[in-house]
């Protein structure tokens, strides 16, 4: 029996006749850019977030890269990121002509550290972006104070945690904005590329959305350079379904992340830890193993499909080599991307695979 990473097929099959509706429905409307089925996801995105505004944008780094150009991110500029994290954060800042500068995550956590924030601001600093990683919230009350004694924005990436509580409230507006991904693989995913903000901010929004649109407010008469990047009707009818779900389906993944948590406490691992003022929506089951690579190859040879977020952090890349950070300036973000492991979790997973995933690991991982 063999064990996928996550399931996408299934999530479909689940919500076929509701997914179908909705695609024919939107096909029929004629309306293939923008129009009725955009505008009502929009209301219903922003409403479940609890924000005042949603945007939706083409894919999730478009709406980092927007939301920091109507934040007048721009050459000569700073822009606080974390040193653990898809490299999709530290590109949106650089897109803008701005440079990254990154700060070490919590150990425990593995989201950015407060802590270490205030002393990588400068003069140059213009806003500080921390990610909710694998679907768990960052801490944002000292993130949000720490901004507000520099006069700095917030811009939070939420890519991986539609539906995250902190402190009871979900994410969606803390910050000036929280940018969204629908990638397939996200709790709440399209059927292809596309993205959104959230905020509070009705300026901000309305910026986005003409930066989005070409620069243009009204057809042909262009304010401002902008972009071509608008959510897909298509996918805000498919994401209009799925959202109705996406409250049960985050509760299914709970119940499999306590049935690891659980069943793994003895395994020679380090297991995720959830902070009691967060409620993570485990977009992903991430541990760390002192010989990863090996317990990989076993939990494969058993037909279990696991992934490595993320195998080599931004700053080694060599798409920021121009950085000429050498040596190991940044320790825990190296010693994560060397240890950690992504185990299957997904809403069309069943207890006996998982069951199965704990059984390998704690026979093979030891």
């Amino acid at each position: 029996m063999s064990i996928p990473f996550l399931d996408l097929g299934a999530a479909y099959r689940e919500l076929q006749s509701e997914i179908d509706t909705a695609v024919a429905r939107s096909l029929a409307s004629g309306y293939y850019i923008g129009g009725p089925e955009v505008d009502a996801f929009e209301g219903e995105f922003a409403a479940y977030c609890g924000a005042s505004h949603a945007v939706g944008v083409a894919n999730g780094l478009d709406a980092l890269h927007l939301a920091l150009r109507a934040m007048d991110v721009g050459p000569g500029d700073e822009v606080i990121v974390p040193s653990n994290t898809y490299i999709a954060t530290w590109l949106a800042v650089s897109q803008c002509g701005a440079t990254p500068v990154p700060v070490e995550p919590n150990a425990r956590t593995f989201n950015i550290d407060p802590d270490r924030i205030e002393a990588a601001i400068t003069p140059r600093t213009k806003v500080i972006l921390p990610v909710h990683l694998y679907g768990q919230p960052a801490n944002m009350d000292p993130i949000l104070a720490i901004a507000r004694k520099h006069g700095l924005r917030v811009l939070e990436d939420g890519a991986q945690a539609h539906g995250a509580r902190y402190k009871g409230q979900r994410l969606g507006a803390h910050g000036d904005v929280v940018t969204w991904s629908f990638y397939p693989g996200k709790n709440l995913g399209a059927v292809g590329d596309g993205g959104a903000v959230t905020t509070n901010d009705a300026q901000l929004a309305h910026r986005i959305r003409v930066l989005g649109n070409y620069g243009s407010r009204v057809k042909y008469v262009n304010d401002v350079q902008g972009y071509n990047s608008r959510l897909d009707p298509l996918q805000a009818a498919i994401l209009s379904v799925k959202l109705r779900h996406l409250d049960e389906w985050n509760s299914r993944r709970k119940i499999l992340a306590k049935q690891y948590l659980d069943g793994l406490s003895s395994a020679s691992l380090v297991l995720p830890y959830v902070p009691n003022w967060a409620e993570p929506v485990w977009h992903l089951f991430v541990v760390q193993h002192e010989h990863r690579d090996a317990l990989q190859k076993d939990l494969t040879d058993e037909g279990i499909t696991t992934l490595i977020h993320y195998p080599i952090p931004p700053h080694r890349q060599q798409a920021y080599s121009e950085l000429q950070i050498a040596g190991n300036v940044f320790p825990i973000a190296e010693h994560m991307a060397a240890r950690v492991v992504s185990l299957p979790i997904g809403p069309q997973l069943l207890a006996q695979d998982v069951a199965k995933v704990i059984a390998c690991v704690k026979a093979r991982g030891q």
